[in-house]
């Protein structure tokens, strides 16, 4: 598959009175055409800030190097008239908060055509039908007449629908969806991901998933990005993710998620020691050395580089240095 999105040695920094926050650190990663790259990670990592940094919606005082390759444009050089063309077009965004991603003062017929009448020329007429085509798509019930209703008069699964049919509004090649599915019950959950696994499939749309949510990775994802204190830690296929993990910092977090296949004693969560770094200050060399059982001196020294471990799996560990100490991963992260 050709690569759609290439992001390239992406830095990302906030100006504040506190001094700068690093929050996003030499991030380099692609997206494929009709693939879901899963961006994982805790509160913090970078995940959201990278892809917003993308996306060129972040507040004024945000510093962006690097570049943002999509099908031959530097996003991140591009003027905002001709970026503004891009977003909702060709790259459209699913928001973590659909009742903060919609406007309460707007109807979501209105929300919904505004899009396609800029990008597409469509007539208002025309705009409204292919509303109720996007709202019978996505699974909302009499489309008619919810157009005419606004986002206060719909349930949180039903209005992350509503998004994600302004997000496909104008066919766009590559959707970003930040937490699509927080705050939502279980049952809408699964929902909403059988619903964006369907669009994946039937128009071969690319979709980027940030979560923290590894069981939503599990059924959703082709490729998984690991990442922390503003870094990639590891990539690879969620089978090698899942099965063969490498870097401590991926250990944790499996090792973090709930089992059902054992005794209640056996499942107990198993929190990551420690906190996420301050991006104020970030530690010196990996950033994950800090928490991590397994640091040597040089974790604290200096930066690993990415090892390559496969055609699709890399990750950025001093442990699979050659002179590094032995150390196996837990068989408990992997097991059945």
């Amino acid at each position: 598959m050709n690569n759609l999105l290439s992001i390239e040695n992406l830095r990302t920094t906030f100006k504040t009175y506190a001094g700068d926050v690093q929050a996003v650190r030499d991030v380099s990663l692609t997206v494929r055409e009709g693939e879901c790259l899963a961006v994982v990670g805790e509160s913090g990592s970078g995940k959201s800030v990278t892809m917003l940094s993308v996306m060129r919606l972040l507040a004024n005082n945000a510093r962006i190097e690097g570049r943002a390759i999509f099908q031959g444009v530097d996003l991140l050089s591009l003027p905002e008239r001709e970026m503004r063309r891009i977003r909702g077009k060709d790259i459209a965004m699913v928001f973590q908060d659909p009742m903060t991603g919609l406007n309460p003062t707007l109807t979501v017929g209105l929300q919904l055509r505004e899009g396609m009448m800029y990008h597409l020329g469509l007539s208002r007429a025309e705009a409204d039908k292919r509303a109720v085509e996007l709202l019978n798509l996505v699974g909302v019930p009499e489309p008619e007449r919810r157009l005419k209703q606004y986002p206060h008069e719909f349930s949180g699964g039903m209005r992350q629908r509503v998004m994600i049919a302004i997000a496909l509004a104008c066919n766009p090649r590559l959707i970003i969806a930040d937490e699509p599915t927080t705050a939502l019950d279980v049952t809408i959950q699964a929902q909403i991901l059988d619903l964006l696994k369907r669009l994946k499939k039937e128009f071969n749309t690319s979709i980027i998933m940030i979560t923290h949510n590894l069981g939503v990775v599990a059924g959703m994802a082709d490729r998984v990005v690991v990442m922390y204190g503003g870094r990639v830690a590891e990539v690879g296929t969620v089978e090698e993710i899942f099965e063969e993990p490498k870097h401590p910092y991926t250990w944790a977090l499996l090792r973090a998620v709930p089992r059902l296949d054992r005794s209640a004693r056996e499942r107990r969560l198993e929190a990551i020691p420690g906190s996420p770094p301050n991006m104020l200050q970030p530690p010196p060399g990996c950033p994950f050395h800090p928490r991590c059982p397994y640091a040597m001196n040089v974790c604290a020294a200096e930066a690993p580089a990415m090892t390559p471990l496969s055609d699709e799996h890399r990750a950025a560990c001093w442990l699979l240095h050659p002179d590094a100490p032995p150390v196996e991963f837990p068989q408990e992260v992997t097991e059945a």
